[in-house]
């Protein structure tokens, strides 16, 4: 089998490399590759690598995900978000490839209480989340064997994230405001590439598989809940704070105004990914245990 992964070098991308490579050839690239294009604006280009590679899967990992900037680039952000995915998925569909696509909770309003199902109807409340459902559209539209999750809340060791910033400002502050009023699943990067590989592999032997999944860890919290899981955590492992758990103050999405509003309801059932391939998605609190091992 020959891979082509697109956004290499981001969260889920990086876990990717490492999740796919067992299972065959594997051409990585990302914005800067100098041979290949792996330029998601560059249109043109993406059919030429598609063209060239002739691979039998095609991953996009490539996301425009700066939530706030896409309200004032919002034509960059459906270039990346939305044309480009689209563009590899009528590529795919050409070179009869199976084409693999990550979206987004943020396609939702948000409202509510209970966990999206793949069947709700998508209703988006900023740039990012539109151009995002758009890119699931024209995926679906341009290349009927497709493989589309959508996760929330993603994390990994590598590079900034929301448990490395509560510990960081732990350090520095006595007490720490963070929103309780969005709701949703911290799901890892390696979890999110190690079911994709899974599911990739299913598909392939068995294409009736391909569809639309949600794709998140078990469990739910809050942004309160996830700074105090992981200040918690921290305490255990001894590590010096300033202020612990209990000095996390709840706070309303209002105390924190942003360009783009967010969805206070971000939870995800991932029933029918776990019964469709037969998997049990792990909570939450362990994976990002598991992490903060890596980082303390």
């Amino acid at each position: 089998m020959k891979i082509l992964l697109f956004g290499k070098a981001g969260q889920v991308g990086w876990e990717l490399q490492r999740s796919l490579a067992p299972l065959g050839t594997l051409v990585a690239l990302d914005a800067r590759s100098p041979e290949l294009c792996g330029d998601l604006t560059d249109l043109p280009g993406l059919a030429r690598t598609v063209a060239q590679v002739a691979p039998d899967v095609i991953v996009n990992a490539a996301a425009h995900t700066a939530v706030d900037r896409a309200e004032s680039e919002p034509d960059l952000a459906r270039a990346v978000n939305a044309l480009g995915p689209g563009a590899l998925a009528e590529a795919a569909q050409r070179g009869g490839a199976l084409m693999v696509h990550f979206s987004t909770d943020y396609v939702f309003d948000g409202s509510g209480d209970r966990p999206w199902t793949e069947d709700d109807a998508p209703a988006p409340l900023n740039v990012y989340g539109r151009t995002k459902l758009e890119g699931e559209q024209l995926v679906a539209r341009n290349s009927p064997r497709h493989l589309i999750f959508r996760t929330s809340w993603v994390y990994s060791t590598r590079g900034a994230n929301f448990p490395k910033t509560m510990l960081r400002l732990a350090r520095e502050r006595e007490q720490l405001d963070v929103i309780d009023d969005q709701v949703g699943a911290p799901t890892g990067a390696d979890l999110v590439a190690d079911v994709t590989a899974h599911a990739m592999r299913s598909v392939m032997g068995n294409p009736a598989l391909a569809g639309l999944y949600h794709l998140v860890a078990a469990g739910e919290t809050s942004w309160n809940g996830y700074a105090r899981f992981v200040l918690r955590q921290a305490q255990q492992a001894a590590v010096a704070l300033k202020a612990g758990p209990d000095a996390v103050r709840p706070v309303p999405s209002s105390a924190f105004p942003t360009a783009a509003r967010r969805p206070h309801n971000s939870r995800l059932d991932a029933s029918l990914l776990q019964r469709r391939f037969g998997l049990q998605l792990p909570h939450w609190q362990a994976g990002v245990a598991r992490m903060l091992t890596e980082i303390l």
